[in-house]
This record gives structure tokens, C-alpha cells and sequence, in this order.
């Protein structure tokens, strides 16, 4: 089983990424800790795929979180039995990574690169609300359903989430 998990900031893609990876028994990649150095500091890009390309050659099975389109995104799509996107709204969005903050404030989530705590500030927010909303970013996703329809869910809120975790029999 191979699964590619995808959506905005916030949505909640770690935490479906590392549930799926429990569920089936396979190894989960969270790309935020193969994109960064401990303190936020983003790494050479050379490095940054040769890691990503190591898991997938070394993973018969696994859970990639991330969106990352420099880090093998066509192969990781390719490869992927099943690709789930998590489509919520900006607002959603924000409301959750407020919750996270709260929740984390200070501490380092496993699914963030090492060293890096937990925080939120006005540069994140903007983020959350409109940059990481580009229409670059929109088209990967819709690219996505057009291109290997069959293998695509689309989870617009967390009624979908929810009914989803319910479905493939997951715990948070």
C-alpha cells in the first residue's frame, strides 16, 4: 500500500498520514521534516531529494504527508496506490493550526522537523490564508483528480474527514 497525502497547511495531513501509517504497518515520510534543519532552516534541495528518493527506493509500502512538488511529486503520484487530498477551506484551515498551537505551543510535533517547536505568527498565518493558496498550488490538486482519477479522495471538511477515518477504520 502506498498512499500520497496532499492538502493546504492545516488541514490536517500529518495527523491522517501517521494514523494510515498505523493502520497498514508502513513507514510514514513527513516532507516538512525532510525540507528542514532543525530552527526552521530550509535545506540544499540536492539533499532534500536525494532523502525523499532514498525512502522511496528503500519502502516497498509507505505514507508520504506533503505536498512539496519539487520532491519527486510525479513519481510520488505515480507510485501511489491511493491519494488522498485534504481540500478545506482557508478558515477551517486556520482554526486548526491555532488548535495545533495551542496544543503543541513549545514542543516539537513528530511530524515537524527536528528541533523546530511548535509556534504561529503573522508570517504563518498570511500563509495559511492566502500564499500557500496559490493557484499553482489549487492546480496539483485538481490536476491530481484529472490525472489518476481512480485513485483520488477529496476531503473538503471534517464531516469528510471524520466519515473517512470511520471508513478505513483509523484512530487519531
Amino acid at each position: 500500500m502506498k498512499i500520497s497525502v496532499l492538502g493546504y497547511s492545516g488541514s490536517g495531513k500529518s495527523t491522517l498520514a501517521a494514523a494510515l501509517g498505523r493502520r497498514y504497518g508502513v513507514p510514514v515520510l513527513h516532507l516538512d521534516r525532510v525540507q528542514f534543519d532543525p530552527g526552521w532552516v530550509e535545506r540544499p534541495l540536492a539533499a532534500k531529494q536525494a532523502d525523499t528518493g532514498r525512502f522511496l527506493d528503500e519502502n516497498a509500502a509507505w505514507v508520504i504527508d506533503g505536498n512539496y512538488t519539487k520532491l519527486h511529486f510525479a513519481r510520488r503520484m505515480e507510485e501511489a496506490d491511493r491519494i488522498v487530498v485534504l481540500a478545506f477551506g482557508r478558515w477551517a484551515c486556520l482554526v486548526r493550526v491555532v488548535r495545533r498551537w495551542l496544543r503543541w505551543r513549545g514542543r516539537t510535533r513528530a511530524s515537524a522537523a527536528a528541533g523546530c517547536p511548535e509556534k504561529i505568527d503573522a508570517e504563518f498565518i498570511r500563509w495559511v490564508l492566502h500564499d500557500g493558496r496559490t493557484r499553482e498550488s489549487a492546480s496539483w490538486y485538481s490536476d491530481a483528480r484529472r490525472r489518476w482519477p481512480g485513485k483520488v479522495t477529496v476531503l473538503r471538511n471534517q464531516r469528510e474527514l471524520d466519515r473517512y477515518y470511520k471508513t478505513e477504520g483509523l484512530r487519531r
